[in-house]
């Protein structure tokens, strides 16, 4: 268990990969123990079907948790033995179900005193530890159900990621990445419009001198975000978030959402009670952003921009 203590928690999948082979040899020798032809991996399969009689493999699949390739090549394994049969449901024509033959049967009764001896084996090892394995197993299954170690890294991965990002207010030596970036994602998109080239060509005169604000997201120190606020003075809205781009090479960095984070913070400084943007329902992970960020849609306001097909508002405390 050197390299376990070693690598730490980080080799969860490798140790328990371990123990599961042991236990499964175990298992293995322990069916020979008492004269039972089985395979460890027919159990569950094997075990449902002695509790619930018969079923679809669909429904065993449903019940063990399992796959359906898997528990149907289990059931092409038991056919061979002679412990199960397939059979027409009496219900429904159409389906077949799978049931244990009186040699599957047989095996069940045959099974019993293993299973009582395996039980009190459990029990004493249960016993003599100092956690129970038993429940933190059942906690782990409902904590990765809830939330899963893939999305738990990843979400670690951009906090670490966010470390290395530094938000700075725009400079004249950014208008060339202020453009670039929002061309880049526009034009794959939809169609740069009349609007867009304004902002873009001259964001000092469009939104700076007009009392708005551009701010820029460094990764590593390479400038790789953009976002913009926009002045307004339509008497509803103080600032529109606009113009926001993250370069692809920087996704999943976590940029998108520490950039709107500043740029709303930045709206607080100034006053203002209410942010307004515009969008389109086809960016999807966009849309998922201002939702998270508080955004509410809205609608009926007038757009000069044809891509546009939703609304949204942020009210600020």
């Amino acid at each position: 268990m050197d390299f376990f203590e070693q690598t730490g928690k980080v080799a969860i999948g490798s140790r328990l990969r371990m123990l599961t082979d042991k236990v499964t040899e175990d298992a293995a020798q322990i069916y020979k123990l008492y004269n039972i032809d089985m395979q460890p991996k027919w159990f569950p399969v094997f075990y449902a079907l002695a509790r619930d009689h018969e079923k679809t493999i669909t429904e065993l699949a449903k019940a063990i948790g399992h796959s359906h390739p898997s528990v149907s090549k289990i059931i092409s394994e038991m056919l061979k033995k002679g412990y199960v049969k397939e059979s027409k449901d009496k219900t429904d024509g159409r389906r077949n179900v799978v049931s244990l033959s009186k040699k599957g049967i047989q095996i069940s009764e045959d099974l019993k005193d293993q299973l009582i001896d395996v039980n009190a084996a459990i029990e004493e090892i249960s016993a003599q530890a100092q956690h129970k394995l038993w429940e933190a197993i059942g906690e782990w299954e409902f904590l990765l159900e809830q939330k899963t170690l893939l999305r738990r890294v990843t979400e670690k991965k951009k906090e670490r990621d966010g470390l290395k990002v530094e938000i700075v207010d725009y400079l004249p030596k950014y208008q060339e990445v202020f453009r670039s970036l929002n061309v880049e994602w526009i034009s794959k998109y939809f169609t740069m419009e009349e609007s867009d080239y304004k902002a873009l060509d001259d964001p000092q005169g469009y939104i700076l001198d007009k009392g708005g604000f551009i701010l820029v997201a460094l990764y590593e120190g390479e400038p790789l975000g953009v976002c913009a606020l926009i002045k307004m003075n339509d008497g509803e809205y103080d600032f529109e978030l606009a113009k926001m781009a993250v370069s692809p090479k920087a996704q999943g960095k976590n940029l998108g959402f520490l950039l709107a984070n500043a740029i709303i913070k930045k709206a607080k400084s100034l006053g203002a009670s209410k942010i307004y943007l515009e969008s389109n329902t086809i960016l999807k992970p966009a849309i998922n952003l201002y939702h998270k960020l508080g955004f509410q849609k809205v609608a009926g306001k007038p757009t000069p921009y044809e891509r546009c097909n939703i609304q949204m508002e942020l009210t600020l405390n």
